[in-house]
């Protein structure tokens, strides 16, 4: 619980620093009274996501109405001691020991005041609303007054709930690991075996980084499907709304060697989106291996990821290492109908972090593969300065070429996969380390400016190791402005791959956006790596 809210904590806390039930249809014959209904609604299951794309569209053509927030100062006025005192009951799980999942819930109250409506839906496409039931809960320390406080309301059953989680024995046949979490707007998390909580995803992301302030998509109501005993996937389907948008969401769950979430979106303009982010991904970097600033800390790298992964059409594979920049940093990737990409802590060595609570060595990385065409647009990356590890500052997604208009609707699929410091498919030479320091010869007597820098860059992989350091292989070396010079190809020690040396000047205070690789006479062996470096950084 406590690093759930860390990670909640951290988004709330950087969207400051950024700038800011049912209608009737004749095709399914329907009431609206039925899908709001607690208990009577019955919707087969390969209907359900017509009807709330229905529902969303509806929704698009009236007025946003924003959702009702806790009016009980008794969970408005909780601090954050309080609220992870409040601990969900295991023995009070949906689904207890009847299959392979089963489904926690968490409190409203705190940061979280704009509670959520879930259902549970059956084998017989029988829907339940959960209810909001204080015996599902353990109040323990500060927060055990809060209890009689509760159970004396007369509204605490149209609480309503903040989120929920789904646990399945992904690590051992004995107990069921927390796998997936929904909480907060359109936030929610995901792991693989053997990973921890890091970067989150989320429904959909509008206006990121624009002047105008980023607006946040609300998932206002769940549907989760019952799996049978044995089934290994579970499906949940979700309504989004928003200001701007509204959407229906259906994601199908499958934890097997690595967790793959299979989405399919469809979502319907209220009114001109300025910029439309599809499958975002919000992530942390605070300092890394390649910072140039201070930072006192006695870890070496804190960070949920350490890279940007892209894949073109043809197999062009791009990794762009993170930064945490002294100015708002917003570059682009333009693809048509790319095959992926994704936010990777690529880096897996606990002796690169130092840090037993955090665990950043095990944090998942993120993948997301298009299904279908997406057509012309571009992969951005969002990097915001950040003065502490509990801001999320990394943001990542596709922005369509077209723009998303009032009245406007979208249908996309794609499939998300966890995934550790690489991909199976992805075959070349991998960069391991970016390391930037300056420029000038120890010693010298006229050194060069600070904004002048030396780097290195390092790549690594089985094919590329292998090879005698006897053959010449080259850097392909391109930069949009400034000079480079004193280039050097070297292999490295057994195992540690073959390491690429040089040196830029910047031209003025204008910021060095670079581009390498490794070639064997004409062919690439590498990936290609992308960095911008920024003059001012350095100051």
């Amino acid at each position: 619980m406590k690093q759930l809210i860390k990670l909640t904590t951290r988004w709330q806390s950087h969207t400051k620093s950024i700038l800011g039930l049912f209608i009737a249809l004749s095709t399914f014959a329907v009431s609206n009274q039925a899908l709001a209904s607690t208990t009577k609604a019955s919707i087969s299951q390969s209907s359900l996501f017509d009807v709330i794309s229905a529902r969303a569209k509806k929704l698009a053509s009236e007025d946003y109405k924003a959702p009702n927030n806790i009016e009980l100062d008794a969970l408005n006025n909780i601090n954050y001691q309080d609220y992870r005192s409040i601990r969900f009951k295991q023995d009070q799980a949906v689904w207890k020991d009847d299959g392979l999942y089963e489904l926690q819930l968490f409190h409203p109250g705190f940061l979280y005041k704009t509670p959520v409506t879930i259902n549970t839906v059956d084998s017989d496409s029988k829907h339940s609303r959960l209810p909001f039931n204080t015996d599902f809960y353990n109040y323990d320390g500060t927060a055990a007054p809060l209890k009689d406080e509760l159970t004396k309301s007369t509204t605490n059953t149209q609480l309503g709930h903040a989120g929920f989680r789904l646990h399945y024995p992904l690590n051992t046949n004995i107990y069921k690991d927390e796998i997936m979490v929904f909480q907060g707007a359109s936030y929610f998390r995901v792991v693989g075996p053997n990973q921890v909580y890091g970067l989150s995803a989320r429904g959909l992301a509008i206006d990121t980084a624009l002047a105008s302030g980023e607006e946040f998509p609300m998932f206002k109501e769940f549907w989760l499907v019952k799996p049978t005993a044995e089934q290994t996937n579970i499906v949940l389907f979700a309504l989004l709304d928003s200001p701007s948008v509204s959407g229906a969401y259906k994601f199908n769950i499958d934890p097997t060697t690595n967790t793959t979430v299979k989405i399919d979106m469809q979502i319907f303009a209220r009114k001109d989106v300025k910029k439309l982010g599809i499958a975002p991904l919000t992530s942390m970097f605070y300092h890394g291996e390649n910072s140039t600033k201070f930072f006192d800390d006695y870890r070496p790298e804190v960070h949920d990821s350490d890279g940007l992964l892209t894949q073109s059409q043809d197999d062009k594979w791009v990794w762009r290492p993170l930064n945490n920049p002294s100015q708002l940093s917003v570059t682009s990737f333009a693809y048509e109908n790319p095959k992926g990409f994704g936010l990777a802590q690529r880096d897996r060595d606990f002796n690169n972090y130092f840090d037993i609570e955090a665990h950043y060595h095990d944090r998942p990385s993120l993948w997301i593969e298009p299904q279908g065409e997406w057509g012309n647009g571009r992969v951005e990356l969002v990097e915001i300065p950040t003065d502490t590890e509990t801001n999320d500052n990394i943001v990542s997604y596709w922005v369509p070429e077209d723009p998303f208009k009032a009245g406007d609707s979208l249908k996309l699929s794609y499939k998300m996969s966890t995934f550790n410091s690489s991909l199976n498919k992805h075959e070349k030479a991998h960069v391991v380390r970016t390391r930037i320091g300056s420029a000038a010869l120890p010693g010298e007597d006229n050194p060069p400016p600070q904004s002048h820098r030396q780097f290195t860059v390092d790549f690594s992989g089985p094919a590329l190791n292998a090879l005698s350091e006897q053959l010449k292989l080259n850097a392909d070396i391109q930069l949009t402005t400034g000079e480079v010079s004193d280039v050097s190809v070297q292999k490295l020690p057994e195992g540690y791959g073959w390491r690429v040396a040089f040196k830029i000047a910047p031209q003025d205070d204008n910021p060095v956006d670079m581009r390498l690789s490794l070639k064997l006479r004409d062919k690439d062996i590498s990936e290609v790596w992308s960095y911008v470096w920024y003059p001012n950084d350095i100051k």
